[in-house]
């Protein structure tokens, strides 16, 4: 599908609860980009803005700042396929920043409005991208 062919940068990812409650993994102001190319190639990240730096050297950081940077982190690659009867994109994961997530198929449920892409990877979270 066409429609999915191109760059989209991350307007809102949000989770939101039973209760009615709403949290952001990403905080209220994530930054994130998501690319489709025509040859069936996706490739995505998203990261938290108010991520605090590392202290000194990268090399020589401690634990607890590298699980933070982690933490606020997320970064996948691969090929996808697009399944119009079912409303989904199908992510196969060649390269992910978790080890566990190598050679899965991330089904994502879509829906175009306007110039956006909104990917529902579950019931409970929303990923909103405008084309760029």
């Amino acid at each position: 599908m066409s429609s999915f062919i191109g760059a989209w940068r991350l307007i809102s990812f949000e989770e939101r609860y039973p209760d009615g409650s709403s949290a952001y993994p990403y905080g209220s102001d994530p930054v994130g980009i998501l690319m489709y190319d025509a040859s069936g190639r996706m490739s995505v990240q998203i990261m938290r803005r108010d991520r605090p730096n590392l202290s000194g050297d990268p090399q020589h950081a401690s634990p607890d700042e590298i699980k933070s940077a982690v933490e606020g982190f997320t970064a996948f690659f691969g090929s996808y396929e697009i399944d119009e009867a079912r409303q989904v994109v199908i992510h196969h994961v060649e390269g992910h920043l978790l080890p566990n997530s190598v050679g899965k198929n991330l089904e994502r449920r879509f829906e175009f409005s306007g110039d956006r892409l909104i990917l529902r990877p579950s019931d409970n979270r929303t990923l909103v991208w405008q084309r760029v």
